[in-house]
Parts: structure tokens; C-alpha cells; sequence
């Protein structure tokens, strides 16, 4: 061993670096890596898992990713990428394991589909621009779905362009598939304009559902009604807001159902609120938004300004020397007022105040900040959807393909 002072310290060559492996090395590595975790002498808790109790870990890492692509933190993505295809990984493990397939049938599968869709790149077949390439995407699952579907829909329905969305989706985004595999094929509407009257028409609706329960004249008088507010306010921005109804503070503000409501209007309602609902995705996926993600960042923001409206409360007593209060003492008139401040300060017209903590986002763990977070949190149950960055819509508004 060299001493300090040793004149051979100079004369020895730097280390060199170990070569970069290869992604099919690597690969290799991992997935022998996880086998090893899942034999007899491996770990206990990866030996425990089943492709059921995986789900809300897969799901988990998901969200993940998409916190760090909001985030924009490289390392952080590549890190989360890499949590995905260990979970992905980990599935296909133990389908070998039960003697169904293993992750080479995976890569060969994705493999052979991306081929076989791409005739445009890997045939003859043209196509001029992207509209054009998810018309042939759509035909040529709609062949696939026929040649796989033979033996189950012998004695069923025949096949569907919308065969394949899986039902167990939450229900913004399956309604958000279901009318996005019928825009492939040219069933959609010509104008964002023509969806935002449904969505009128639809309002009219609920509203022409709601006056038989509330004792108005007719329903022509509801539908009348809504007509006249959506050509006064048509063009009117709508927020998420407190609810326009004073809280019923036996039942700890929470809304009471009218009892006016018998059963069957109860359910004529549920079918026009399920068909406002729908319209509205439709107008987010039109204009090649996530409705999922949209939705999470207007959640997120009602929690942001209500978060503020309850600190602001509260220091208010604090300033005052009165006891202590909370948001749900004060009057409706003041509640609308912290909101409105609420808004203000998010438009940078006012500050908002911290939190004590140190978290990041303003959940309740840290700062309540009104501008949009940006750290990641450190519990999966408040992952939060990104909003999409560097998407572009095709000609036919269609964002992606299914």
C-alpha cells in the first residue's frame, strides 16, 4: 500500500470509469434481480405479493410519474420511470411463475403491435398526416379485436370499436376512451361551440329535472329558465366555488338532500347529471384535454383557496383578540368573502399566508402556497395529475391514440 509522499502515487494512472452497460444488459439485470428477491431464500414481503395486491402499488407508481413530469426534475423522472418498469417487471414475474407468460412475451407483444399499426413505416400503406394515421390505427384494431373475438362473441354481441375499454375505469376516463375511439372514425362533433350547447342543453336538463321536486310550474318554466341564464352568462367563466346553499350546520355542513325528492326523480336527476357530466369530458377531449388531469387541477385548487379561507379565519380571530374560530362559524356573507379574497390572492393580487410547517404543498402538511406546487408529495394518496406538457393535438383534435 502506497504511503502519503510516495513518489508512485504520481506515476499511477487515473481510474477509468466502468464502461456503460448496455439498456438490454441492464435490463437483463433487473429482471434477474427480482427473481432473485422472489425465490425461496429471497425477501420475504416480495415473495408475499400477488398480481392482486400489486394493483395499488402499480397504480401508486403511476402517479408518481406523473408528479415528476409536472415537476420537470429529470433525475426525479428517470427515477419514477424506473419504479413503473420494476412494477411491470414484477407482473410479469410472477405470470411465469404461474406458467402464463414471461417478460420476453411482453416485449414481443408490444414488439409485434407497434409493427403492426405502423403499415405506414413498416408497409406499403400511406398516410398524410396524423388524422389519417389514427384512422388506420383504428381500423386496424378494429380487424384485431374482430380475429381475436371470434371465440368470445360467438354466442355474444358482435365486436365493437369500443371493445377493449376496460370498465373498470374511473368513470371520467372511461367516458373520455369511449368518446375518444368514436371520434377515430369521424363520430364527433364539427365545433368546440356545438359541444358547449350540449352542455347547455344538458344544464337545461337537470334543471327541467329538478321542478316537479321543487314545486315549480312546469318543467317548460325550468328549461325556460336555464335558456335565459346561458345566453346571459354564456361565455360566463365558471369556477369551483362554495356551494350556493346555506350548510345545514346540524349535519356539519354538509348538503341535505331534498326530501322532495321521491325516487324516481331522484333517478331521472342521477341520468341528467350522468349525461351533464358526460358532455363536459367531451368538451375537455375535443379540445385535446385530459379531462382527468383538468379535473385534479381544479380539485386542487379548490383545496388551495379553501385551505387559505380557513388560515385566514383563524389569524383573523387571532388579531383581534377573540376566541378562537373556525370557517364554519362564520356567516355565509364572509365565507363568500374570503373566497373571493381567495381568488385574488392566487391572481397575485394578494399574498397569501403560510401555513406553519415545512411541506410544500398546501395539503395541510406544510405552506399553503396559491401558486400551483410543484414538489412532489411524500404519500401516494395525494399524488396529484400534471397538466400535459408539449402535447399536440392532431388536425382532428384527438390527442392520443387507444
Amino acid at each position: 500500500m502506497a504511503r502519503k509522499g510516495d513518489p508512485s502515487r504520481a506515476l499511477r494512472k487515473p481510474r477509468q470509469p466502468s464502461p456503460r452497460r448496455t439498456p438490454g444488459e441492464l435490463f437483463d439485470k433487473l429482471v434477474r434481480l427480482q427473481a432473485r428477491l422472489r425465490a425461496p431464500d429471497g425477501c420475504p414481503w416480495d415473495r408475499e405479493q400477488t398480481p392482486q395486491t400489486l394493483r395499488t402499488f402499480l397504480i401508486e407508481e403511476t402517479y408518481e410519474v406523473l408528479d415528476a413530469l409536472e415537476s420537470g426534475a429529470s433525475d426525479e423522472l428517470a427515477g419514477e420511470l424506473g419504479d413503473l418498469l420494476l412494477q411491470i417487471i414484477f407482473h410479469a414475474l410472477m405470470a411465469s411463475e404461474a406458467g402464463q407468460f414471461d417478460i420476453s412475451d411482453v416485449i414481443q407483444h408490444v414488439h409485434d403491435k407497434m409493427v403492426r399499426r405502423h403499415p405506414h413505416v413498416f408497409g406499403n400503406t400511406r398516410a398524410r398526416n396524423a388524422t389519417e394515421v389514427l384512422r388506420n390505427w383504428e381500423q386496424i384494431k378494429a380487424g384485431e379485436r374482430e380475429a381475436l373475438g371470434g371465440k368470445e362473441h360467438s354466442t355474444k354481441a358482435p365486436p365493437s370499436l369500443l371493445d377493449g375499454i376496460p370498465r373498470s375505469l374511473p368513470a371520467l376516463l372511461e367516458a373520455a376512451k369511449l368518446t375518444r375511439r368514436a371520434a377515430h372514425i369521424g363520430f364527433d362533433w364539427a365545433a368546440a361551440e356545438d359541444i358547449l350547447d350540449k352542455v347547455h342543453e344538458e344544464c337545461a336538463e337537470v334543471q327541467a329535472a329538478l321542478a316537479p321536486a321543487r314545486g315549480h310550474s312546469s318543467a317548460a318554466t325550468a328549461t325556460r329558465d336555464a335558456t335565459a341564464r346561458k345566453h346571459r352568462g354564456a361565455h360566463a367563466k365558471t369556477t369551483a366555488g362554495p356551494p350556493t346553499q346555506e350548510p345545514d350546520r346540524k349535519h356539519g355542513g354538509e348538503q341535505i338532500p331534498d326530501p322532495a325528492l321521491s325516487a324516481r326523480n331522484a333517478a331521472h336527476l342521477e341520468d341528467e347529471a350522468g349525461d351533464l357530466l358526460f358532455a363536459a369530458v367531451n368538451v375537455a377531449r375535443f379540445l385535446g384535454i385530459d379531462p382527468e388531469i383538468a379535473l385534479k387541477k381544479a380539485n386542487r385548487k379548490f383545496s388551495r383557496r379553501f385551505r387559505w379561507m380557513e388560515l385566514k379565519a383563524a389569524r383573523s380571530a387571532a388579531r383581534s383578540n377573540e376566541p378562537a374560530r373556525n370557517l364554519a362559524s362564520l356567516p355565509r356573507e364572509e365565507m363568500e368573502r374570503l373566497w373571493n379574497r381567495a381568488k385574488a390572492a392566487e391572481s397575485g393580487a394578494e399574498h397569501a399566508d403560510p401555513m406553519p410547517g415545512s411541506g410544500a404543498k398546501g395539503d395541510g402538511t406544510g405552506p399553503v402556497l396559491l401558486a400551483p406546487p410543484s414538489a412532489k408529495s411524500a404519500l401516494s394518496i395525494r399524488k396529484q395529475h400534471p397538466s400535459p406538457r408539449g402535447k399536440k393535438r392532431s388536425k382532428s383534435g384527438l390527442r392520443s391514440r387507444e
